[in-house]
């Protein structure tokens, strides 16, 4: 197996999304080729009710599909599909928008008012920009967990590995999508389609993702391509972490353990034109889908 190099480590930045939640963004809205299927990933993370109980209130997607997964704390949910619910911890809810879909976010807190989650946005091939709005929840429970004997956790929210496979499918950017723990440390190895772009987030822990060609990698708790920098806080160190080519991701794990998100999918290598949370293939679609929301004819009948 051919060991993934980092190609690069970085922070996630704070930035404040919908009614005035603050979130850390680890990327989105810049260089949608960097890890193309994927187009954005969040991590809203609050202790303070204050910094996220206005929420996500109605507001569209058109041409891509989102991933929520849910770790502590909860949020409602409606949209103009006539979906309503309620996403627990350890939860996820995917949505495909397809040619139009209006809906709502609303966090809230657990008894501690701690709520912490996660949202990806994957991008819609050309001949699927349009396909009709679908809808998924899936409950933890569903979700299948496999325990190994040195204490490593692998839990498998979508696609197929290590013989057990996610129950969210269908997504067009065919994703594997991983929660890890690896225990304080213990070494580990995690086979990854040759042909997929790759990334992992780290939130809980540290650890060191090995080069092919160095063994002794990035240590993300004290050192980054060997700068000095300080990248931990009391709820975890946020960190996103790019490879490059290869079939395998190694991870040493530190004192304290690491638990990271292995995400991976195929590229769709197509032109993208971006507004917010309306993504096309060029600016004269999304020219329409702008016009049609102001017009009111976004949302299209149900075939």
């Amino acid at each position: 197996m051919s060991v993934r190099p980092v190609k690069s480590t970085s922070l996630a930045q704070p930035t404040m999304e919908g009614a005035g939640v603050s979130l850390h963004r680890a990327f989105g809205f810049h260089d949608p080729t960097s890890l193309d299927p994927f187009l954005l990933f969040d991590d809203f993370r609050n202790e303070d009710p204050s910094g996220y109980q206005n929420g996500f209130p109605w507001h569209p997607h058109r041409g891509i599909e989102t991933i929520t997964y849910v770790l502590s704390g909860e949020v409602d949910h409606g949209d103009s599909l006539g979906n309503t619910g309620t996403l627990g911890a350890g939860d996820i809810q995917w949505m495909t928008s397809g040619s139009g879909i209006m809906h709502q976010e609303m966090p809230r807190g657990n008894a501690n008012g701690q709520m912490h989650g996660f949202q990806l946005w994957a991008n819609l091939p050309s001949e699927l920009k349009m396909t009709a709005p679908r809808y998924q929840d899936v409950e933890a429970k569903e979700i299948p967990v496999i325990q190994e004997d040195d204490g490593t956790v692998v839990k498998v929210i979508v696609g197929s590995f290590w013989g057990k496979t996610g129950p969210v499918d269908g997504i067009a950017a065919d994703p594997q999508y991983l929660d890890i723990f690896v225990p304080a440390g213990v070494k580990k190895t995690f086979p990854v389609d040759t042909y997929r772009k790759a990334f992992a987030y780290v939130f809980e822990g540290s650890g060191m993702f090995d080069y092919a060609s160095t063994p002794t990698g990035v240590l993300l708790e004290k050192e980054v391509f060997g700068q000095e920098v300080n990248i931990r806080d009391m709820s975890g160190n946020r960190t996103l972490v790019k490879f490059d080519t290869g079939d395998s991701v190694t991870v040493q794990a530190g004192e304290e353990g690491i638990r990271f998100l292995l995400i991976s999918g195929k590229p769709i290598e197509e032109p993208v034109a971006w507004h917010g949370p309306i993504v096309m293939n060029t600016r004269d679609e999304l020219r329409t889908a702008i016009a049609e929301l102001n017009n009111g004819t976004f949302i299209k009948p149900a075939h």
